[in-house]
């Protein structure tokens, strides 16, 4: 096996264009633990935090630039971008231990194209979008649009995420991501639940999205939960109603984390919970970026 450490976006792509069984790492917190297993077998080992523009973070008046390889530490620490995306900055706290998170990364908790990925339902209410390289140039992506199943991806085997755009959140919005698991840290999401709200200038909820994740094999949207939040307030009925769509959604799995019900009643009630948060977040925000 060899192990190359690009340099640029560009040396990155030549390698995978000419190395057909070449896989890409970022952290290898996924990568080494399959190695050890027998799971897989490259020929050549790609490591992508040797690229600058993989491994920064940066912000202008429209939008943020997260590199698709910067340590999850960083989004955590960084107080302007944890300040305008809470709900993200804590799902990304949630990948692993202190020590994982200096070398876990956004795009490899992403293209692990694991079905409860913390950050991944905190990125699509977010509405995030990945700009991928290849061999053809770039192309960008929606997060949503990504992991096409458990352990896949719509990527190209000489592609990778160099870095994801996310647009500035506006006045008066909000996120949250909320997750249950058995245990207190460390372990798997049995549910996660991300929220996203924009309130009118009345407090009523003019924009609104909510997503989950582990109990389907790709993170899902909730349609039927952003339509009953829209136009109205977070009141008894209408969390009702978003309780009921978040449990409608679900078409999750029993295994030895959680049963079919249980998940789907952990469903609806953390994304009641995830709204909630969101709201009394974009409370906060009545000014400007």
């Amino acid at each position: 096996m060899k192990y190359i450490a690009p340099s640029s976006v560009e040396e990155a792509t030549s390698l995978l264009s000419t190395s057909p069984s070449a896989q890409v790492f970022a952290g290898a917190t996924d990568v080494v633990p399959q190695l050890r297993a027998g799971r897989s077998a490259p020929e050549v080992l790609v490591d992508l935090k040797k690229i600058e523009e993989l491994v920064s973070m940066a912000k202008d008046d429209d939008k943020w630039t997260v590199g698709a390889a910067t340590p999850t530490a960083n989004l955590t620490e960084d107080e302007a971008f944890s300040g305008e995306f809470p709900g993200l900055s804590e799902a990304a706290g949630l990948i692993g231990s202190d020590q994982i998170q200096n070398r876990s990364s956004l795009g490899g908790n992403l293209c692990n194209g694991s079905p409860a990925a913390d950050s991944v339902p905190a990125m699509v209410v977010n509405g995030a979008r990945a700009v991928i390289a290849g061999p053809n140039g770039t192309r960008v992506l929606d997060v949503a649009e990504v992991v096409t199943g458990p352990g896949q991806t719509s990527l190209e085997a000489d592609e990778f995420i160099v870095e994801f755009e996310i647009d500035r959140m506006p006045a008066r919005s909000g996120d949250a991501y909320l997750r249950m698991i058995p245990r207190t840290e460390m372990d798997i999401a049995v549910v996660g639940a991300g929220a996203r709200v924009t309130l009118a200038e009345d407090g009523s909820i003019e924009e609104a999205v909510v997503a989950l994740g582990a109990v389907a094999p790709t993170v899902v949207r909730v349609p039927d939960a952003e339509a009953a939040l829209v136009g109205n307030t977070a009141d008894d009925e209408t969390l009702s109603a978003v309780a009921e769509a978040a449990s409608g959604v679900c078409n999750p799995i029993d295994d030895k984390r959680g049963t079919v019900a249980y998940r789907k009643q952990v469903a609806g009630v953390l994304a009641k919970r995830a709204v909630l948060i969101a709201i009394e977040r974009a409370e906060q925000r009545n000014g400007s970026k």
